[in-house]
């Protein structure tokens, strides 16, 4: 039996959910996504990553500003769903809107669960190092991101992988895992696998002061820092008072004598730009970027006379 779905959600990991229930037997039958807001630089007004194919497919699409009963419960129950999806909404749903549809809902997580619950599970699963992640699919109760487990897949994390690559591969694995689950649930019920509470962490939103470099850890951590914060906010570090973002790092091989952490121990196109950092380890920097300027790689930005061997890189 096909199922009339609502669908909600905001950011690009969302769209490959939304394409593939388009692709799928069951009928899209609104998709609800944030009011639109100004992005970029210019901070230009301009439709989400979800608007825009919902606009583009013909969807009918509902921009609530809040969530209120009274305000958005005949919207939802106009749209005569049996099922919500969600991926990536960006807001807590009410307790009212939890038993508005027949099935009730389901959402597409970025972690294996219990595992990092909460804003940000690719970044910090990435920050922490873990060699391994997964998208759960659950349904959605009051308390955040602790309903029942109805599928899990998981991605190995590789160790130049970053938040960016991994969030790609779950979106489209998530979107898959998703639709099974959806067929499932319109053949019958599905009994979900209540979650280890004793095992559950919080991956809290991310800041811009979580991408502050802290020379003294080391170079694996701070590798793991710098590929857990692209593509946003980046890990960044100070040289003369000038912030640099930090875009692509490498584990390099540590130098005979051994500086100060944040002391650039080589910067040259034969050696690259090495630094040092805690526990005798150094960090080979990739890519980066003076705050305001394009990313450079650091054959480039060798060029500039501030990065050269001796100097030393700090949090202010």
């Amino acid at each position: 039996m096909a199922l009339r779905v609502v669908f909600f959600g905001t950011p690009g990991f969302a769209v490959p959910t939304l394409e593939h229930l388009l692709g799928s037997a069951h009928h899209v039958a609104g998709v609800v996504t944030q009011p639109d807001r100004p992005w970029g630089r210019g901070q230009r007004v301009s439709d989400g990553p979800v608007k825009a194919l919902a606009v583009s497919a013909g969807l009918l699409v509902l921009q609530p500003a809040r969530l209120a009963r009274e305000d958005f419960e005949a919207p939802l129950n106009a749209l005569g769903g049996d099922l919500g999806v969600v991926a990536a909404y960006g807001r807590v749903l009410p307790d009212w809107l939890l038993a508005s549809l027949r099935l009730g809902l389901i959402n597409v997580h970025a972690s294996l669960l219990p595992r990092y619950r909460g804003a940000s599970p690719v970044h910090r699963a990435v920050m922490a190092g873990d060699r391994a992640t997964g998208v759960t699919i659950m349904r959605v109760v009051k308390a955040l991101d602790a309903g029942p487990m109805l599928a899990r897949a998981e991605l190995p994390i590789g160790p130049d992988d970053t938040a960016a690559d991994i969030e790609r591969q779950l979106a489209v694995r998530g979107a898959e895992l998703l639709v099974e689950t959806v067929d499932r649930l319109a053949a019958g019920p599905v009994t979900g696998t209540p979650q280890d509470e004793s095992k559950a962490t919080y991956a809290p939103k991310l800041t811009k002061a979580d991408g502050l470099i802290d020379w003294a850890r080391s170079a694996d951590d701070i590798h793991n820092q710098i590929r857990g914060l692209t593509p946003w906010p980046h890990a960044y570090t100070f040289l003369g008072g000038t912030r640099y973002l930090v875009h692509r790092s490498h584990v390099g091989a540590p130098p005979s004598e051994f500086p100060a952490p944040g002391t650039i121990v080589a910067a040259s196109a034969h050696e690259g730009l090495l630094v040092a950092c805690g526990d005798r380890s150094v960090l080979e920097i990739l890519e980066l970027q003076l705050e305001g300027r394009r990313v450079l790689s650091a054959r480039e930005a060798l060029a500039a006379p501030s990065l050269k061997a001796g100097a030393r890189f700090s949090r202010t």
